[in-house]
């Protein structure tokens, strides 16, 4: 279903997204990557029920919820976000962000920073070099040229350890059968607005206390991008796990949603 809200300036169009909601306590809405779905989040879910009441959803056009009838930016992702929030009727929640969900997190905060506790940014990007971008801009200029399903072994390769693909193949393949199974043109744009959102520009506006995570071998989400996320961050922690690349909610569910527990438990008593 597709509807509208009141924008600042204008009505932007937004799309009722499904959702999952589990547990008690406050709020913790999880908002996931490109071309996963809310089951991305099963691992953190099950280790936080007893916690949070977790609210996880398809973003526009992933799993359940519907698909868009244009091109969308990063500012319907954020307003889907909020019209999730208003249709839930919390006041104000923790969101916490995997991929370009943290980049939607940050974007959310800086629009509603009243309604937001405190952030995780897990596995996201900031403050990319001109080889950063002509990185990521070439795996989308790959998957446009060669079509998507000739890509898909070098995300393996970006998101997953060895180890790990080596003793979970069935995970792994459901992974990208999530992504041959989507709308192709969907899949492209989620693809092209994680490329090009640079919040290098905007970060230091955030205030809400905020959670960095990224795994030590993460290629386009490294250290070095994360150590400049925390330094434009008044408010922030940084956590580098180790061994791991991009896909930390898969490979260290128990890790990711300790460091989320702690972290807001800190901060509840600050």
């Amino acid at each position: 279903m597709v509807e509208t809200v009141e924008n600042q300036k204008s009505k932007v169009p937004v799309i009722d997204c499904v959702h999952w909601m589990v547990g008690e306590g406050d709020p913790l809405f999880l908002v996931h990557g490109i071309g996963a779905s809310h089951a991305a989040w099963d691992g953190i879910v099950n280790e936080l029920k007893s916690d949070f009441c977790c609210v996880s959803y398809d973003l526009r056009g992933h799993g359940a919820s519907p698909l868009p009838n244009c091109a969308f930016g990063l500012d319907e992702l954020v307003a889907d976000l909020e019209a999730l929030r208003a249709k839930l009727g919390f006041e104000s929640m923790h969101v916490a962000g995997h991929s370009l969900g943290g980049m939607i997190g940050p974007a959310y905060a800086r629009k509603y920073p009243h309604r937001v506790k405190t952030l995780g940014l897990l596995s996201t990007a900031a403050g990319r070099t001109e080889e950063d971008n002509a990185k990521v801009r070439g795996v989308v200029k790959a998957m446009k040229r060669d079509g998507i399903p000739n890509i898909l072994d070098k995300l393996v390769d970006r998101w997953y350890t060895d180890e790990f693909v080596k003793n979970n193949p069935a995970v792994v393949q459901a992974r990208l059968n999530q992504i041959t199974g989507m709308n192709a043109e969907v899949f492209l744009n989620v693809f092209d607005i994680y490329a090009e959102t640079e919040m290098a520009p905007w970060l230091h506006e955030v205030k809400t206390p905020s959670l960095i995570v990224t795994g030590e071998y993460d290629g386009a989400c490294n250290p070095r991008l994360n150590t400049y996320i925390q330094s434009q961050l008044d408010d922030s922690k940084l956590v580098i796990l180790d061994g791991l690349k991009h896909s930390i909610l898969m490979e260290a569910p128990t890790k990711v949603a300790a460091e989320i527990r702690r972290f807001v438990a800190s901060r509840r008593q600050s």
